[in-house]
């Protein structure tokens, strides 16, 4: 027999004295030692037990009597004593060496004492012996049936509580989904065709800022319940003072234009361009004809392969309203009277180019040279005549005059008027787009009602909308010769296109004679980029639900551009998607007719943001908002060289201080103050040539 069953030839002791083991004993021992071992230790697969943990004890405190080891028998020990041997090599030997004398030991407890279920034949006992064990050795108490119940009812109120949280969170997704308007979907629809006639479909979309487009769209979500910057939708004042519209008002001294017969000649003028162009061209010949007391000829439109539009005059502006409004400073006829028709301009050298007038000539210039052409010939043609009136030195009766032009006498027809006052109602809460009416859960065709309001997206309760003009055209990319991170396939792209349609400049970018897209984009001569516009108006604070008006011609990108610009302003739309099919159809293929509809959108919106202080249309429309709005028409406008530099910093800078650097960047050019000296009239009305400054009461 193995040293740890006990050898029956070796004493054993019990209590004080030693006996010798009969083998009666010897079996009622073997069957209390294998309920010890279920007792303490337990049993294990590999038939194995260990010293017990009183046994162990018991070693422990009299070293000089214990001999251990680990050896074979019925019933295991725990897997933390299983490896461990617990024999001291060369001890003497102890009357309380083994478990047999400790189990008869008359000051010892028997297992049945220490656990009364043993004598019960507990099943609960026997099947869990191994937990018990456990017990033993982490002093820890079994639960009651009561905190058992508790527990499992923990358990099932926790699951349900998961449950609920999950389906919640479910519910908030779809309702979002859900609320996606239906106008999205339309709007791809409407613009499917010309996503697929897109020469560009083929490249990759390239992804710009997108580090910072994920800070901006997190940045967003946190202030969507926090209240908006106070001067975000105003325009900061000084001083105190108003400036209100004075264009319409003459001086004594003025004098009426004089009789046909009297005058010095016609003035004709073939204005190119879009309509931004075309407006400055009319209100510059309507100056140039006043000062050289010549009559002027309805002006006319040249056609444009880069706009493409055949309207003229008529198509735009009321042509009655605008000779019978400026009858008082300058004699407009429509068309030549007959005698002079059938005159060859040509052959007689009465055709003055772009290049024979330099950019923003003095009155000197025209009285110098273009007087005696006229006396002359009795007919002068311009062709393609834009800026070419110096806004300083000239004489404060024809300041005021060009303001008078463009601020009053220049009318839209009805029937664009309409269409720009049916798209601001709509921007204002009269469209389903920023949510259903109560009454149109029952008719689908239910007309606006006066005063009703609609459940609004993400907005605020004010119906105030913001107006952006996007100047990225593809005309103007490829013009600005700046790089707009689309790689080579974009640069090469835009190669072509200006040597289509700018061959001049692309004579001088061939020769090296232009500077590089780097440097132009430092100098601040690039446009914004999209990315770069929204970016900025993030970090002004305009709410993700703000409503936004995208004004500008198809934008250069198409779809990729537009999909992540709506990932941060939901609530991007165009007249397109304000307007119906029908309703735009009498526009269609005449731009500058559209780009009527933008410019009367952005000049009445609450907001107006330009993202290129360059552009002809958003100069006309700060103007207006200038003119008219009486210091409650802010206009953004973002400078480009400061923007610049707080971009190139995409990759580290965090959004806060994003947000600080745009905020006083943009608010230094927010505030409106005088014109400054030469800087367009039509963009900088407020001085006393258009306007009169007023002491507010």
């Amino acid at each position: 027999m193995d040293e740890s069953n006990g050898d029956p030839s070796l004493p054993s002791t019990a209590g004080d004295g030693e006996r010798q083991s009969s083998p009666v004993r010897e079996s009622r021992l073997a069957a209390l030692r294998r309920e010890d071992s279920v007792l303490q230790g337990g049993y294990s697969s590999s038939g194995r037990t260990s010293p017990t943990l009183l046994q162990r004890s018991n070693s422990i405190q009299n070293p000089d009597k214990s001999q251990w080891s680990s050896s074979q028998q019925v019933g295991v020990s725990s897997p933390t004593t299983r490896s461990r041997s617990f024999r001291a090599q060369g001890s003497p030997s102890s009357s309380r060496s083994d478990l047999l004398s400790w189990s008869h030991s008359p000051r010892a407890l028997s297992p049945e004492a220490l656990h009364p279920e043993l004598r019960r034949g507990s099943p609960r006992f026997r099947s869990t012996s191994g937990r018990l064990a456990f017990q033993q050795f982490t002093r820890v108490a079994t639960f009651s049936k009561r905190g058992r119940g508790r527990l499992k009812r923990s358990g099932t109120l926790f699951f349900i509580v998961l449950f609920l949280w999950f389906a919640l969170d479910w519910w908030y997704l779809s309702s979002l989904q859900q609320a996606v308007p239906q106008t999205l979907k339309n709007m791809e629809s409407l613009h499917a065709d010309i996503v697929r006639e897109d020469t560009r479909k083929d490249r990759p979309s390239d992804v710009v800022y997108g580090r910072l487009m994920a800070l901006a769209a997190h940045g967003l979500a946190e202030n969507e319940f926090k209240p908006e910057p106070d001067d975000l939708w105003e325009e900061p004042t000084e001083n105190a003072t108003t400036w209100l519209p004075c264009a319409t008002q003459r001086s004594e001294e003025h004098t009426l234009p004089p009789l046909p017969d009297d005058t010095t000649g016609y003035i004709m003028i073939n204005a190119n361009g879009g309509l931004s162009q075309q407006r400055v061209a009319i209100c510059n010949a309507v100056a140039v004809a006043r000062i050289l007391n010549a009559s002027l000829v309805l002006p006319k439109f040249l056609f444009n392969n880069v706009w493409i539009d055949s309207s003229q005059f008529g198509d735009l502006y009321e042509v009655d309203y605008f000779i019978d409004y400026l009858k008082d400073d300058v004699r407009i006829v429509k068309e030549l009277p007959f005698e002079l028709q059938s005159l060859d301009l040509d052959a007689i050298e009465a055709v003055v180019t772009e290049l024979d007038v330099p950019k923003e000539s003095k009155p000197s210039f025209y009285l110098k040279y273009i007087l005696p052409l006229l006396l002359k010939t009795r007919v002068v043609l311009f062709e393609g005549f834009g800026n070419r009136l110096a806004f300083d030195p000239v004489p404060f009766e024809i300041q005021r005059l060009r303001c008078r032009c463009n601020f009053h006498a220049l009318k839209f027809v009805p029937e664009l008027q309409k269409m720009g006052r049916l798209i601001v109602e709509r921007m204002r809460d009269r469209h389903p787009r920023w949510g259903p009416m109560d009454d149109e859960f029952h008719d689908e065709n239910t007309h606006w009602a006066e005063g009703e309001k609609a459940r609004i997206r993400f907005a605020k309760t004010v119906p105030k909308y913001l107006a952006v003009h996007m100047r990225f055209e593809m005309d103007m990319v490829a013009y600005s010769l700046c790089d707009f991170g689309g790689g080579d396939a974009e640069r090469e792209e835009l190669r072509a296109y200006r040597a289509q349609h700018f061959p001049a400049l692309a004579k001088l970018e061939h020769d090296g004679k232009l500077g590089s897209a780097e440097l132009m984009r430092e100098l601040g001569h690039c446009p914004l980029m999209p990315e770069e516009a929204f970016l900025m108006l993030a970090a002004l604070g305009f709410k993700r639900g703000t409503r936004i008006y995208l004004a500008g011609a198809r934008m250069y990108g198409g779809e990729a551009k537009m999909t992540r610009l709506k990932y941060l302003y939901p609530n991007i739309v165009t007249k397109e998607d304000l307007l119906t099919v029908e309703e735009l159809q009498p526009f269609r293929n005449h731009s500058s007719q559209l780009a009527v509809l933008d410019y009367l959108a952005s000049a009445w919106a609450d907001a107006f943001a330009m993202t290129d202080s360059g552009s002809q249309l958003s100069s006309l429309v700060a103007g207006y908002r200038i003119y008219y709005g009486s210091g409650h028409a802010p206009t953004i406008r973002p400078n480009k060289r400061r923007l610049a530099s707080i971009f190139e910093s995409n990759a580290t800078i965090e959004w806060s201080h994003f947000e600080t650097r745009i905020r006083k960047a943009v608010k230094e050019t927010k505030r409106i103050a005088l014109r400054p000296v030469s800087r367009s009239i039509y963009r900088h009305p407020r001085c006393l040539e258009c306007m009169c400054k007023h002491d507010s009461v």
